[in-house]
């Protein structure tokens, strides 16, 4: 649900201009978490609870809802600006026992909830 300011903004702003923004800021984040693989992904998870899996799972969502052809395999390769095969091999740590541990308790939690 919108908050009465963005509402304001969403509603009277051109919508292909708000896409173009929305848009520019997702390269921007692409672009961060690229140039940040120092932070893993389970971090991601555990504290925002979204990760670079789930960009890419989500460009393969939205591609399918717009009827195009961008495969999940392509949209990793998106997000990691590499084949994933080769990020992890470069860049993924052993997760800590205490991380794989809260990571599955927050798993847990969430499907209680829903």
């Amino acid at each position: 649900m919108l908050n009465a300011t963005l509402k304001r903004y969403h509603d009277t702003m051109n919508p292909s201009t708000l896409t173009e923004i929305e848009a520019a800021a997702f390269r921007r984040l692409i672009q961060h978490l690229q140039e940040h693989a120092e932070v893993q992904n389970i971090d991601l998870m555990l504290t925002a609870d979204f990760c670079r899996n789930c960009l890419a799972k989500w460009l393969e969502s939205s591609a399918r809802e717009l009827q195009a052809e961008f495969d999940y395999e392509s949209a990793l390769t998106h997000v990691y600006g590499m084949p994933y095969e080769e990020w992890k091999s470069r860049h993924q740590q052993e997760a800590a026992p205490e991380k794989i541990e809260a990571f599955k308790k927050r798993q847990a939690q969430q499907a209680q909830q829903q």
